[in-house]
């Protein structure tokens, strides 16, 4: 059991679209204090899976964090569906070092016409602005 599956088992049972939460709150539920990143750090709080343990907790529980207020030391839980461990199974989860499988997909679609110039701006007076 990991630290922080009871949060996850709390997420689980909520049943509410949003679950709002202090960090005192969500220490008071897993039983353990969270790491100093989390107190000064967003980019700790986003909603990428391979970002940190506790972040896979709520994802696997059916929520995203939002509103992240450090300052306040509090967050919401928004629910982006009844998505568990179990319904996850099966989908291409892109490890670190890895691309996803799309990467590519685009490939050969955009075709630039012969004597298009990209570096043109695309407003002819842009060019003006930096001239005076």
């Amino acid at each position: 059991m990991g630290k922080y599956d009871p949060l996850k088992a709390f997420l689980g049972k909520q049943h509410a679209t949003e679950v709002p939460l202090t960090f005192q709150e969500i220490e008071k539920i897993t039983g353990v204090k969270l790491p100093p990143k989390a107190q000064h750090h967003r980019a700790w709080w986003s909603n990428n899976p391979s970002n940190n343990v506790m972040t896979k907790a709520w994802l696997e529980a059916g929520y995203e964090s939002a509103q992240v207020d450090l300052s306040a030391r509090k967050l919401v839980f928004r629910r982006v569906g009844k998505m568990g461990a179990e319904e996850r199974k099966g989908r291409p989860d892109v490890k670190k070092g890895e691309r996803h499988p799309l990467f590519g997909a685009l490939k050969d679609v955009t075709i630039i016409p012969a004597g298009v110039d990209l570096t043109e701006p695309a407003d002819p007076d842009w060019g003006k602005v930096y001239e005076d």
